[in-house]
């Protein structure tokens, strides 16, 4: 599994150590068997769903969960996008020192950044605390547009960990720093949920980018993203997967350049004007799978990554759902 530690040692080579370890709370488990396809996607029964709700800078889900597979429906009914990652924080930390110890340092890197005082910006994160750095990440849902739901599903081992979001307000300060996280104990008590069975596939690595089969009709699908790979990229973060839904003027340039943490205006609030995010499976270690859920209409999507360069290195794939 993929730590903050493996960032920070695969970024010493292209410098810039110091920013390895925001490998990011803000910014940041499988079976490869393949299963036999069935026509019809799977219904996910109600009692076997996790449902997360924001309404403002919140979760509101259950304290604690079941180990093993589940199936997250995250609704946002909120003006702001979101989404949720869960980290696995060291023994004894709880969101308490996430909002107190480490989201202040992103703030004030940020705030930095913005006023174009680079240098100076990426010398805020020594200040992170020295047990930032073995902060793993398991997985979440990818970005949510306001009044959305999306459905993804993960496979988690017993523990406690930390739900949050990272999404910037326009001034700069992270969703984390206005109270976005939550604690969450997944207990020893096996979910007894099934793997999902998906009928469209997709793969994603360094080298290949977005694989998938983009013959894809209206209707209700469940997606597989495998990741076969995990690095770091120039922005010292992993790959995931968004899904997003494209209006006729949606401009794929401004989409890739929200979708960079690193520069100032990534990630921040408003998202691109034309495009809708309708979830995904956030940032996995290699050799890790997950699951989404949606359901399609006829017109125009994306799939991107939350990568610098995304479309030349094929991590920013258009396609059409037809009817």
């Amino acid at each position: 599994m993929r730590t903050f530690k493996n960032y920070i040692t695969e970024a010493t080579s292209i410098g810039l150590l110091i920013i390895v370890s925001s490998s990011f709370l803000f910014i940041q488990s499988c079976k490869t068997n393949k299963k036999e396809k069935q026509p019809e996607t799977v219904e996910i029964e109600k009692e076997h769903v996790i449902e997360i709700i924001t309404e403002n800078m919140d979760f509101q889900m259950p304290d604690s969960i079941s180990s093993g597979w589940n199936t997250f429906r995250y609704k946002n009914l909120s003006p702001q996008t979101h989404f949720f990652l869960i980290d696995k924080y060291p023994d004894g930390k709880t969101s308490e020192d996430a909002e107190n110890l480490v989201a202040p340092v992103f703030d004030s890197a940020m705030k930095l950044i913005m006023e174009g005082k680079t240098e100076e910006g990426y010398a805020e994160f020594a200040k992170l605390p020295e047990w930032f750095s073995e902060v793993v990440f398991v997985g979440g849902s990818g970005l949510l547009s306001p009044n959305q739901v999306g459905e993804t599903s993960l496979k988690l081992k017993p523990g406690k960990y930390i739900i949050e979001c990272y999404v910037k307000m326009s001034n700069g300060v992270f969703h984390t720093s206005m109270g976005m996280t939550k604690d969450i104990v997944v207990t020893n008590t096996d979910s007894g949920n099934k793997e999902l069975i998906s009928d469209i596939d997709i793969t994603i690595s360094s080298t290949a980018g977005i694989v998938f089969n983009d013959s894809i009709n209206s209707g209700k699908h469940i997606f597989s993203v495998s990741f076969k790979d995990q690095i770091v990229h120039e922005n010292f973060v992993g790959h995931d997967i968004n899904l997003v839904k494209l209006a006729e003027n949606a401009n794929l340039e401004e989409l890739e350049h929200w979708m960079n943490w690193a520069n100032p205006k990534g990630l921040m609030e408003p998202a691109p004007k034309a495009i809708t995010f309708m979830g995904g499976v956030n940032d996995l270690p290699k050799s890790t799978i997950g699951y989404f859920i949606t359901n399609l209409e006829a017109g125009n999507y994306a799939l991107i990554s939350e990568v610098p360069n995304s479309l030349s290195k094929n991590m920013l794939k258009t396609f059409v759902v037809s009817k």
